[in-house]
């Protein structure tokens, strides 16, 4: 099979899919055309790839799995890998560099999803849906009136600060706005002007937006200079009654301070989507082994969900066809896209 060239033929493009993810190929077909090799493997880690699989790819498509320094000296043609969603962290972007491979990742799916499920996680615990989840389910079930407890608080007395304001960010800044928050956001990478686009404020530095978030929602990738960053110090900062949110990604925020800032009072709720190791393994973190204990100062405080904010059927569709369009674009034209630089190390 040869792909036609304005500079003659060459060998077709391979493009390999090194985990399971769907039943046939009908969809990267019809993006990719006939002259497209597509490759399906059912691996766990591409350790498990034959050398075969490797030598043959010209572009590698990336779910779940890791691509290491290893892994890439075995791709001795590769030239692109994507990252089927928005977060890069798994890829070893030092790596792909030196052996001269572009990375592109998928910024533009989930993006609705994402925000929904951050300002549903907001909702839920400040208007005390879970205290009355549990209060109701008791033996006897607690009286039928309110729960008067400080978490539960109206909109728009309330700071809605946000760290970072990519895509999803800015889908949550207008969201919070609409249900009459003050909404403030810290990141310095983003373009002067932002903020008054969007109608919102901007704080110079995290501290500043510590101290005056009474909800407070992680929206930064994760980078070296990221990892960490949300650590006991700055959590401390937040006023007392804060909630936390976290739809991005688990190591940013030291889920052990928020594990005793949240039993302390200090915090009133936390929700997160994200934990630092995912799946995740024994020992877990204190503040999941409480919720799955059920301690009673996590129940109605505390919500954490599968790093599940992303799905719907459509977004899930969504993953698949942009995916495909962004390695065909990178790998055949007309010129790459969502291409994450050397800068973004």
């Amino acid at each position: 099979m040869k792909e036609k060239t304005n500079e003659g033929t060459k060998m077709a493009v391979t493009i390999l899919y090194p985990e399971a993810l769907y039943p046939d190929d009908s969809v990267e077909r019809g993006i990719f055309g006939p002259d497209v090799n597509i490759v399906f493997r059912d691996t766990t880690e591409l350790s498990e790839l034959s050398d075969a699989d490797c030598a043959a790819a010209d572009g590698l498509m990336i779910l779940r799995q890791a691509v290491t320094a290893a892994d890439f000296a075995r791709f001795t043609k590769l030239r692109c890998v994507v990252r089927m969603g928005v977060g890069y962290d798994r890829i070893d972007r030092v790596a792909a560099a030196k052996h001269q491979v572009m990375v592109c990742n998928v910024p533009d799916y989930g993006t609705t999803e994402v925000a929904d499920h951050a300002i549903s996680l907001v909702l839920a615990l400040r208007r005390g849906l879970l205290l009355h989840h549990y209060a109701q389910r008791q033996t006897p079930p607690a009286p039928w009136t309110v729960i008067r407890d400080p978490m539960v608080r109206r909109a728009d007395v309330l700071t809605f600060g946000i760290v970072g304001m990519g895509r999803i960010a800015t889908a949550v800044a207008l969201r919070a706005k609409a249900f009459g928050h003050r909404v403030v956001f810290f990141d310095p990478y983003v373009p002067n002007g932002v903020d008054r686009a969007l109608g919102i404020t901007r704080v110079p530095t995290i501290e500043d937006l510590m101290r005056q978030s009474d909800t407070l929602s992680v929206h930064a990738p994760l980078t070296v200079e990221t990892k960490g960053m949300l650590n006991r110090g700055l959590l401390s900062l937040l006023p007392t009654g804060a909630v936390v949110v976290n739809t991005a990604r688990g190591p940013i925020i030291d889920v052990d301070a928020l594990h005793d800032l949240l039993k302390s009072g200090h915090l009133s709720d936390v929700g997160l989507d994200v934990v630092p190791v995912e799946p995740p393994v024994e020992p877990v973190p204190a503040l999941l082994r409480a919720y799955r204990d059920r301690e009673p100062w996590t129940e109605g405080r505390l919500i954490i969900t599968p790093h599940s904010a992303f799905f719907t059927p459509e977004a899930w569709d969504d993953i698949r066809s942009k995916s495909a369009e962004t390695i065909f674009a990178a790998l055949l034209g007309p010129r790459p896209q969502n291409v994450i630089t050397p800068e973004m190390f």
